[in-house]
């Protein structure tokens, strides 16, 4: 064999062993990458799938509350009276309709139904006894109550959120609002990922696979069966098993030839203790990032080819150059003209590493954006629970005003509508943050006095929660002009006092609002003579989802202290000791 085959023979074996290597380098890299994709596309549809569920059930939960205090309903439950019942069946059928709730009836003592917003359906409520049913058991023992289930009338599944309804310390019944996902998990389905929520006994509840619900994804106890047979909760028949494993992040829909491996990520679902699972498919990914690496190694062999090419051009140029010097001049310009061919194939080589690699900025940018436009979901959670307050200030001026126009009291009625106005106004400059967001826009701090802010917090509060409140500021505090945005600085107040009344209950000036200026900075305080602060969660107070009152959700006071640092403030708890709590909130004086 010749020294030149011979070359060319080891040249090719380490090329074959070069490429094997490359193969197998380039399959566990896209293993890898397409696993950690996937599980950063999965938390973020887990929490976007969360912020849409949380911002669903908030304007929801403020139902039962509210009407349980209506004074139509109290009269239904002690009087039994038709012809109120009747009334109120209309109130109830527009309340309904206008909140997109699913049904709202009301149950007395006895288990059966007064009143319900679908009386002219063939499936109404009134009349059916539902004493059984594990929601209206528990708000009549504890005051509030809430379940997952089957309709046992109307065959639909939903959450039941019961509230007790109280006179003269006498429980006359409750108050149940029935709420239906069918559009939320539409929307958990359009992403292209599987959204499902379980409850503490792996049975899934709402989902964007309609096939799955009342399934379970792990094996019940018999206690869990026989509870669930009882209350009729998922219908006559026990939870099946759904065609689904879950482990860890790993998930496995379908059974034999039909099987599609997901990767899942799972958050607290605000729904009896249950989970909320996203979960993505594997296989696109992995095809992506195959298609990533073969791009990769085809550039990489274009080069190396090209290299060795190269390498093997210079040695029998060097050979032919030994061989004939006679022909020297010859060889110079064949030399020459292969050597711009090569020129040529590695400009066209290297053009194509480019755009490779153009490609790659652009996917690893497009994963960044992907990322941020996920923490949407929080932040969506967190425009919820900010303009709750405001909602349920205009619900009641736009209840205060029906009655007042009926009593022919116009002009107080027009009072009232124009300070709904000024609260929707609010309510568009909260949500406007949002669409700052992804706009990346930075806010332009507005400046307003403190008098101001103060009068706009406790007008949200109402007269009721301000006679709680005692007023500690001179004049000359009131007109201090401060540094932020007045409906944001409004949204700190409202949130702390709006603590502090849930801390004391109804006792009249067990809250301190006081005010001073140290300097550059004006120092707000709130002081209330409640129970005071666990000290369990003093050191995670501020930390976002951390909450010590029932049914709340840990946000308040998270976003309270971010929208006073914006502005160059601050918000803490006041560390001394004593009854009750105290916070701070320090606001920079505009000079």
């Amino acid at each position: 064999m010749s020294r030149s085959r011979r070359v060319v023979v080891a040249l090719t074996g380490i090329i074959v062993l070069l490429l094997a290597l490359a193969f197998v380098a380039a399959d566990r890299w896209s293993s890898i990458t397409a696993r950690e994709n996937a599980e950063i596309a999965a938390r973020a549809a887990a929490r976007a799938n969360q912020g849409l569920l949380v911002s669903e059930l908030q304007k929801f939960r403020l139902l039962p509350l509210v009407l349980s205090e209506f004074p139509d309903v109290a009269e239904v439950l002690a009087n039994r009276n038709p012809q109120a019942a009747a009334h109120l069946n209309g109130q109830l059928e527009l309340l309904a309709e206008r909140t997109d709730a699913a049904v709202i009836y009301l149950i007395g003592s006895d288990g059966v139904t007064r009143s319900a917003s679908n009386w002219r359906l063939p499936t109404s409520f009134v009349g059916q006894n539902y004493g059984f049913r594990p929601y209206f058991r528990g708000a009549m023992r504890e005051g509030a109550s809430e379940l997952f289930a089957l309709g046992t009338v109307s065959g639909r599944p939903g959450l039941y959120l019961a509230r007790r309804v109280d006179q003269g310390g006498r429980a006359l019944g409750t108050i149940v609002v029935k709420v239906e996902f069918s559009r939320l998990e539409r929307a958990w389905g359009a992403n292209g990922s599987i959204g499902l929520v379980t409850d503490p006994h792996g049975v899934i509840l709402v989902t964007s696979r309609p096939e799955w619900r009342f399934q379970a994804t792990t094996p019940l106890s018999r206690q869990a069966l026989d509870d669930a047979v009882r209350t009729l909760q998922f219908g006559p028949s026990p939870p099946a098993r759904a065609p689904l494993t879950l482990s860890g992040s790993e998930a496995i829909v379908g059974a034999g030839q039909e099987q599609e491996r997901y990767v899942a990520a799972a958050l607290p679902a605000p729904i009896g203790g249950g989970r909320l699972t996203a979960m993505v498919a594997l296989q696109p990914f992995l095809d992506d990032a195959r298609r990533v690496a073969m791009l990769w190694a085809l550039a990489i062999l274009l080069v190396l080819g090209a290299t060795i090419a190269f390498l093997l051009r210079q040695w029998d140029r060097q050979r032919l150059l030994l061989e004939s010097r006679a022909m020297l001049s010859l060889e110079v310009e064949r030399q020459t003209a292969e050597l711009r061919d090569t020129n040529d194939r590695l400009l066209i080589e290297s053009q194509e590493r480019e755009e490779a690699t153009n490609k790659y900025v652009a996917a690893r940018e497009d994963l960044a954006r992907a990322n941020r436009l996920g923490t949407l979901g929080q932040i969506t959670a967190g425009v919820a629970h900010e303009i709750n307050q405001p909602v349920a200030a205009i619900r009641t001026f736009a209840e205060n005003s029906t009655k007042l126009i009926i009593r022919g009291r116009a002009d107080d009625a027009q009072l009232n509508l124009e300070r709904i106005v000024g609260l929707t106004e609010r309510i568009a400059s909260i949500t406007s943050e949002l669409r700052s967001f992804t706009r990346r826009k930075t806010p332009v701090p507005v400046q307003a006095t403190l008098g101001s802010i103060m009068e706009g917090a406790l007008l949200l509060l109402g007269a009721k929660a301000s006679s709680q409140i005692e007023l500690a500021v001179s004049d000359v505090d009131r007109q201090r002009v401060l540094v932020g945005d007045r409906v944001r600085l409004e949204q700190v107040l409202i949130n702390l006092l709006r603590n502090a009344l849930d801390a004391v209950g109804k006792r009249p000036g067990s809250i301190r609002l006081a005010a001073h200026a140290d300097g550059e900075q004006m120092l707000i305080t709130i002081a209330d003579q409640g129970p005071g602060i666990d000290p369990a969660i003093r050191e995670r107070l501020f930390t976002p989802f951390e909450t010590a009152k029932s049914g709340g959700l840990g946000l308040g006071l998270a976003i309270a202290r971010d929208i006073a640092r914006e502005f160059d403030g601050d918000l803490w708890l006041d560390p001394a000791e004593g009854a009750g709590a105290t916070f701070v909130v320090a606001l920079r004086i505009a000079r």
